[in-house]
């Protein structure tokens, strides 16, 4: 029997909603702060994903100026019904407050519709039903109307949507509040009609170590809703902190063309200790139904590392290079931005064959929309380099590569005239407050820097391009800079391309970057 292997969606791709068209699948995670939002992906067996782009990839569609870490775009759910694909999810802006709306496209690939925004639909992770006979239902969670009775007290709530006007129609009904007596944080609802029975899945019990998936089922899509006395029918919080895979939450049910079952949710992978660089990946684990009930994994009834495929024709998609040479005339769905794009900063064009970016004032330092392009770290081991053109030219001209959780919390090798002179520096950031690691004199114009990750061990090097031997800057812990568990937040560690200067006139200089590389590293 064939083998794969978990997470199937390694790295930073945490509340997966997924779909089957036909005999293909397309799979949506979240973005929080991170332009494009919400990527998507295209399978063929569940197992093997490419990336086809990302749904909200214009301004028009995401505004992310001045959004806080871990803000932005939370949850969303993938659909499909008679010929149109929608994707709802929700903005949280940087006073909580949630504002959910939702987009079409008849390709997956794009382009995807500027956004229908919802009036009177509080609450997060907002979800469609297309029923059968037409009707199509909105879920999500929010305050129970009576109020909360304990701290994350959550009530999931549904409301027709009349999809010509855009709107919510006739009454708002609450349809459960979980598995447990206190069961708190009642979030990621997703009905479904299988039989006769509709059945409502929903994530409970925090985002965190708690985490866990529960089912209810009721003959009547308005309920009342029955919970299953089998609940949860997915957790790993019993396992302990030990365990390689956590917080196993927020799932999706899929059938196959084959009949079988299977469900996509989110977990970590802690590593070095409870510290959880990656993020929230996205894992496959099998379902089986008894009397009416789903059953996740028989006879174990945990994710595994390593399980038998299912039942598909093994489709691979060519892998992607492990260098980019920034020879097309698009970036590669993997890059990323740190908030919505403003300004003519980054070029493909200006220098084909390089990624150029120009100096910009704001700061990777500050709540921001710096000079940045990156992408996750996928890996618990890897080597990251790149090769880089950059001549500094006033006081607190900078480029180089990134590796970051958030404004507070970073690694940064970067090229620059500091006081004065010019110098190669190894900066740490840590609850906001730098440390130069280590620093190295240097006044060339083309260099190139390296990034390795042990575990927790992470080194960084440089040399100049024409040279073979790589010169050590200096090493750090990762665990008390790139894990969430100590950055808090909710995405995983980035990596990237990085340029800054201070003064107003920062933009008419730039960094030329040659090409950047990533690969796993054997552990």
């Amino acid at each position: 029997m064939r083998k794969f292997e978990n997470p199937i969606l390694p790295g930073f791709y945490p509340d997966p909603s997924a779909i089957r068209v036909g005999d293909d699948y397309y799979l949506v995670t979240s973005s929080f702060e991170f332009f494009p939002g919400v990527p998507i992906f295209h399978s063929k067996d569940l197992v093997n994903w490419r990336q086809l782009g990302h749904v909200l990839d214009r301004p028009s569609q995401l505004n992310l100026d001045g959004a806080d870490p871990s803000r932005g775009i939370w949850a969303p759910t993938l659909r499909y019904h008679n010929g149109l694909f929608y994707m709802i999810t929700t903005f949280v802006d940087n006073e909580k407050e949630c504002h959910n709306f939702y987009v079409t496209a008849t390709d997956p690939a794009g382009d995807w519709s500027d956004p229908v925004w919802l009036d009177d639909a509080p609450g997060i992770d907002p979800s469609l039903f297309f029923d059968e006979d037409g009707r199509v239902y909105y879920t999500g969670n929010r305050v129970p109307p009576e109020g909360q009775e304990y701290p994350k007290h959550m009530d999931i709530w549904l409301q027709e949507l009349d999809l010509t006007s855009g709107k919510l129609i006739g009454e708002k009904k609450s349809i459960w509040q979980g598995a447990l007596k206190v069961a708190h944080a009642q979030e990621g609802p997703h009905v479904y009609k299988i039989g006769k029975w509709y059945y409502l899945l929903i994530a409970e019990g925090g985002t965190g170590h708690t985490h866990a998936i529960t089912i209810a089922r009721s003959e009547s899509v308005a309920g009342p809703y029955e919970g299953y006395k089998g609940n949860p029918i997915l957790t790993h919080r019993h396992l302990g902190r030990g365990y390689p895979i956590v917080n196993v939450g927020h799932g999706e049910l899929i059938e196959t063309q084959n009949g079988e079952w299977w469900m996509l949710c989110l977990a970590s992978r802690p590593y070095g200790g409870y510290f959880r660089n990656l993020g929230r990946e996205t894992f496959l684990v099998p379902v089986i139904w008894e009397q009416e009930w789903p059953v996740v994994n028989p006879g174990k009834g945990i994710i595994e590392e390593v399980a038998d495929v299912p039942d598909l024709p093994e489709t691979p998609w060519p892998q992607l290079p492990a260098r980019d040479d920034f020879d097309q005339p698009e970036l590669a769905p993997i890059w990323n931005f740190l908030r919505t794009p403003r300004g003519d900063y980054w070029s493909l064009t200006d220098n084909p064959g390089s990624l150029r970016l120009r100096l910009k004032a704001e700061s990777i330092a500050r709540i921001e929309n710096p000079a940045f392009v990156g992408r996750r770290q996928q890996h618990m081991s890897f080597r990251a380099a790149t090769a880089m053109r950059f001549s500094p030219k006033e006081n607190g001209d900078r480029a180089g590569i990134v590796l970051l959780q958030n404004d507070g919390f970073q690694f940064r090798v970067e090229y620059g005239s500091f006081g004065g002179s010019t110098e190669i520096r190894f900066t740490a950031r840590k609850y906001g407050e730098e440390t130069v690691v280590a620093s190295a004199p240097y006044a060339g114009e083309s260099l190139e820097l390296r990034a390795e990750a042990n575990g927790q061990q992470y080194s960084f090097f440089w040399r100049e391009s024409d040279e073979e031997s790589w010169q050590p800057l200096g090493s750090a812990d990762g665990s008390e800079v790139l894990s969430t568990d100590k950055a808090g937040g909710f995405t995983g560690a980035y990596m990237g391309m990085y340029a800054a200067g201070e003064s107003t006139d920062s933009q008419q200089r730039y960094a030329d970057f040659d090409w950047f590389s990533y690969e796993a590293v054997a552990e």
